[in-house]
């Protein structure tokens, strides 16, 4: 299993709780799309998940953004992800993003609004936050490989699955 997570904003613990906590020690790789804020809660979530690939957010302090870069491509179940925080521009932007990456599809944080918009050239995910929701729903996304791609839920900390998407294998999205 993929765990997506995004925007902790802590400072001194990784903030999981419930399915969140259980699904980032579960998963085979957590994917976190920034703003964890302090070095402490980077490394708090280095001792919880198996693998770890993240970004950088736009409100990490200096200490994160010498450890993580500001994008990375990350590939699981033969998809290709790009991962950022933010791109200014939006939508357009970030499809933008993960064509010049080659990938399937762009995983992102920032709006701490649960997304998954499959109407563009690239799928945009938005796994949430799963401590500061900031009036969304507290989340994150677990993806499960299936024939031909990738399965995710959203689900809250609290175990609730509210939505459901499917993501193709490389060279099927499009």
């Amino acid at each position: 299993m993929l765990t997506v997570v995004s925007d902790t904003h802590g400072r001194d613990s990784h903030r999981l709780t419930g399915r969140t906590l259980e699904a980032v020690r579960e998963a085979d790789l957590v994917v976190h799309a920034g703003d964890f804020m302090t070095e402490t809660v980077l490394d708090a979530f280095y001792r919880e998940a198996r693998t770890l690939r993240a970004v950088y957010g736009n409100n990490d302090d200096g200490a994160i953004r010498e450890r993580l870069p500001e994008a990375r491509t990350v590939e699981y179940g033969g998809v290709q992800f790009a991962v950022t925080h933010t791109r200014r521009g939006g939508p357009t932007a970030l499809s933008l993003f993960g064509r010049e990456r080659n990938a399937d599809a762009v995983v992102f944080g920032h709006s701490h609004r649960p997304t998954f918009d499959a109407t563009g050239e690239i799928p945009l995910l938005n796994p949430g936050s799963h401590a500061q929701p900031r009036g969304y729903r507290a989340a994150h996304v677990e993806l499960e490989p299936v024939n031909g791609g990738l399965r995710g839920r959203f689900c809250t900390p609290g175990g609730e699955v509210f939505d459901r998407f499917d993501l193709p294998a490389a060279g099927t999205i499009g």
